[in-house]
């Protein structure tokens, strides 16, 4: 999730569904002008870009993004501590993430993702794209990975590994996925109705479903304190993670950010990095976003048909219904 696309993403992050919050309204599509276009094009032509994607590159596979177009959180964030406050919270959170979780991981790669995996790879061939270092990722679904993008940094982490908070164990999440159908085999017949899957994975449920929910243990220490492996507020993105972040901007001339606000320092500190040693910064996100001062460029449209317009432009001859990889 990115800072937007995380439960939290803590010092760094801001997604996160600690109590139940209503459907949330995806912005209506808008479309770079054609002079926006052409400028994207010609940055991708003339540098070597690192990329930084939030939780607006996957708002067309279905995961909305947790802001508005003004900035401004719908559903307030889950912490560490409120993870860690006690039994109840986690049966909260798993009780919705075990449901969610079918829904999420059915989402497909959108033709943002397959476009920016094709910039990646056939514009870099081609001679159209003159680089890029790798892509940054704010978000925890693994769309980039499935849209055929290499060099994919996690960010915040994924969703599709667990760790215990008491011992450090790790566990797969399609592991702990049987263990909590196995100790609720009726719980996956919920009727969802028209709730949403949100960036963090999970949906809301009424509290009578939750309180009924049984958690699973750690199978090394016995400890209920299972996570998903990704940063929450609170957390501190892993140091070593952010040396490797840095080295990837470092190997590049200019920033370009996709479907980010940049509301949270662990994706905006990048923005801000590129700027002072001089490098060009694109913004490509719906609505407002924080770095206003360090963007050279900012076009407030839809990543997915900005980047189909770009390919275009630079004849990299991919279509936004190209087949996922």
């Amino acid at each position: 999730m990115s800072a937007e696309g995380v439960p939290g993403a803590g010092g760094s992050g801001d997604q996160g569904v600690p109590e139940l919050a209503p459907v949330v309204t995806l912005p209506p599509p808008v479309e770079a002008a054609p002079q926006e276009v052409e400028a994207l094009a010609r940055l991708l032509e003339r540098h070597r870009l690192a990329v930084v994607t939030g939780a607006g590159m996957s708002t067309a596979s279905g995961i909305p993004d947790y802001r508005g177009p003004d900035g401004v959180r719908r559903v307030q964030p889950m912490t560490i501590g409120d993870f860690r406050a006690g039994p109840e919270s986690r049966r909260r959170y798993w009780a919705r993430a075990f449901v969610g979780w079918e829904r999420f991981t059915g989402a497909q790669p959108n033709a943002g993702h397959r476009l920016l995996a094709a910039l990646q790879t056939e514009g870099v061939v081609s001679g159209a794209v003159a680089g890029i270092t790798g892509v940054i990722t704010q978000n925890v679904d693994g769309l980039h990975q499935r849209a055929g993008s290499p060099d994919v940094l996690e960010l915040h982490g994924t969703l599709s590994a667990i760790v215990c908070l008491v011992c450090g164990a790790a566990e797969s999440r399609e592991s702990i996925q049987a263990r909590l159908a196995a100790a609720n085999p009726h719980h996956r017949d919920i009727v969802l109705g028209g709730a949403q899957v949100r960036p963090d994975g999970d949906v809301a449920l009424d509290e009578e479903t939750v309180a009924a929910f049984r958690t699973v243990e750690c199978l090394v220490c016995g400890s209920d304190e299972l996570k998903p492996d990704v940063v929450y507020f609170g957390e501190n993105v892993p140091k070593p993670r952010v040396a490797d972040a840095y080295a990837m901007v470092d190997a590049a001339d200019g920033l370009l950010v996709l479907g980010s606000s940049l509301k949270v320092m662990s994706g905006y500190r990048f923005a801000r990095h590129v700027h002072r040693a001089g490098g060009p910064v694109a913004v490509v996100t719906r609505g407002w976003h924080r770095a206003d001062r360090e963007a050279s460029l900012t076009i407030d449209a839809m990543v997915d048909t900005t980047l189909a317009a770009v390919a275009d432009v630079l004849g990299v001859g991919i279509r936004p219904d190209a087949a996922p990889r």
